[in-house]
């Protein structure tokens, strides 16, 4: 088997300029796509949950895109054709996602469209993704193959940047970034068509640079211990390159677990965790339920026929008739409560309704009808502190989250330079989760909104290592033709513990929580960073291949 030729440094960057484009792409993803569905009238409660089908589509996805590129040849390369599919998909949905609230749809409809959007985005992004990751293993040469993943890092993180200032940027040149209730501001929307215009131009550039290795070059270089005499070829078997898989892919798993498991915590909980203990937003009271003793009426919706009081996700968010009790410092919920004490005989409530408004949207939800009769006299209202999402303090940690996960990509994108200079691959790994690490637990406890570029900045030394390493470390122990196979399989990695994040999350935080207060999201910071220590440790059980 021959060694591959060195590379000069633009043909290492043509290799992975694309990612910069993808990027983008999921940057924009991953920081608006919770607000896209609380516009559209999804319950916050449900956010996280939502984000559990995009990894398990990369769980089943990638495997094949990966086992399937092994064996594609054709005009467009082996790899390529793979990016060309997924990009065109991403720029599609791209268009679509910030939309789903716009056609006219029921809240239910609109979400289910938006999520099915979301399962095509994330997907299609991947599949975007991994050629690049291929790429750098079929051509790159084991020496030069840090260097290659760490300009992927860099563009990756250039990309993420971009992709998180777009709408601050687009607001200040002067696009309208508020909304009627239900609507996606216009600049992001036009953010979205923007990042699908820059990955489809990535993509261009991409296939006019790129000139992958016809099929008997690629074996020379690579070897193909598949290929029977006679051109017949093996089929590949997952089952098999599962049990024949090197060390450092169990053990690098084992640490891209902790890592990832980390970040969907990240993802989840910085905005509350900011909102609360940087930018001081009130608290309210939100209903969970109430009682007379005999019967109980909870939901997300609960009418109150003779007040035409409408109760949609815990609030009391319509109350003409409950004003008249004179004291307008009042809240709805008061107001509700003192309602009930003074009304004789029972008050009728209905959960769903024919058709249900929400005033927050401005939408209607048509359900089915419950009714129950409460007995006003022995009522009693169940709550739950929750911060006030429409709060302008909320809406300004909702921004200022933005701005620390740039922040956090220029923190990447910095020490992704300097992680090829150190001598040991191990070493510099591990040091950049325990300092990823330390970051999460400053996140969870600094109060400044200033200060908190320090611990974001030391979250990016970790991702950056996450980026870089773990597939350095895996193409270095795989020999023959199954690279692309391996990598597909490798992604699970990354699925499987952001699916258990999303499952365990809300069963973490109720752990940490007292019955009837605020949710202390800001443990979960501090418990994402545990998680990073125990990955750093692991680390050391990581046997690496020989280059």
């Amino acid at each position: 088997m021959k060694t591959k030729p060195d590379l000069g440094f633009w043909k290492l960057w043509n290799l992975s300029f694309g990612f910069f484009g993808v990027q983008i792409a999921y940057a924009l993803q991953s920081a608006n796509v919770s607000r896209i569905f609380a516009t559209i009238g999804a319950d916050p409660h449900d956010l996280s949950y939502f984000w559990i089908l995009p990894p398990l589509m990369g769980l089943i996805v990638q495997p094949v895109v990966g086992t399937m590129s092994d064996n594609t040849w054709n005009r467009f390369g082996r790899r390529l054709p793979y990016l060309i599919v997924g990009a065109l998909v991403a720029a599609l949905v791209m268009c679509l996602l910030p939309n789903a609230g716009s056609f006219g749809l029921t809240i239910s409809s609109a979400i289910i469209l938006g999520l099915v959007a979301l399962m095509l985005l994330d997907t299609s992004i991947n599949m975007a993704m991994q050629p690049f990751k291929m790429l750098v293993g079929d051509m790159v040469n084991e020496k030069q193959k840090g260097l290659a993943y760490s300009i992927q890092s860099f563009l990756c993180n250039a990309g993420s940047i971009v992709g998180f200032v777009f709408p601050f940027f687009l607001a200040w040149i002067g696009i309208r970034n508020t909304a009627p209730e239900g609507e996606v501001p216009q600049s992001v929307i036009l953010s979205f068509y923007a990042g699908a215009a820059i990955l489809l131009l990535c993509v261009v550039y991409s296939l006019i640079k790129i000139k992958e290795w016809p099929p008997k070059l690629y074996e020379e270089y690579n070897g193909t211990p598949d290929a029977e005499a006679g051109g017949k070829k093996e089929k590949t078997n997952l089952i098999k390159l599962l049990r024949d898989a090197p060390s450092a892919f169990w053990t690098v798993s084992v640490v891209q677990f902790f890592c990832w498991f980390s970040f969907l915590f990240m993802w989840t909980y910085t905005t509350g965790t900011v909102a609360s203990n940087a930018f001081d937003t009130p608290e309210i009271d939100k209903i969970t339920s109430i009682t007379d003793g005999d019967n109980t009426v909870a939901g997300k919706y609960i009418l109150v026929n003779d007040t035409v009081t409408v109760i949609a996700d815990g609030c009391v968010t319509d109350t003409p008739l409950l004003a008249s009790s004179g004291d307008s410092l009042m809240t709805p919920q008061e107001r509700l409560s003192d309602y009930m004490q003074s009304h004789e005989g029972d008050i009728v409530f209905t959960t769903g309704t024919s058709v249900v408004r929400d005033s927050h949207t401005g939408k209607t939800d048509v359900m089915e009808a419950n009714t129950y009769r409460i007995d006003g006299q022995k009522a009693h209202i169940t709550t739950v502190k929750a911060l006030d999402t429409a709060s302008s303090e909320y809406s300004n940690a909702g921004d200022w989250v933005g701005i620390l996960f740039a922040v956090q990509a220029v923190g990447s994108v910095l020490w992704a330079v300097v992680l090829p200079r150190f001598r040991s691959r191990k070493f510099s790994y591990s040091l950049s989760l325990l300092i990823g690490a330390a970051g999460f637990v400053m996140a969870g406890i600094f109060t400044n909104p200033y200060l908190l570029f320090i611990p974001f900045l030391m979250i990016g030394c970790a991702w950056a290592a996450m980026l870089a390493w773990p597939f350095t470390i895996l193409t270095n122990s795989i020999r023959g033709g199954n690279i692309g196979a391996y990598l597909g399989l490798f992604n699970c990695s990354i699925c499987i513990p952001q699916i258990i994040a999303a499952v365990t999350g809300g069963w973490i935080l109720a752990a940490f929580s007292v019955p009837g207060e605020l949710a202390p999201q800001y443990l979960m910071m501090v418990v994402a960073g545990f998680s990073l220590v125990a990955g750093a440790c692991c680390v050391y059980f990581i046997k690496e291949g020989k280059a």
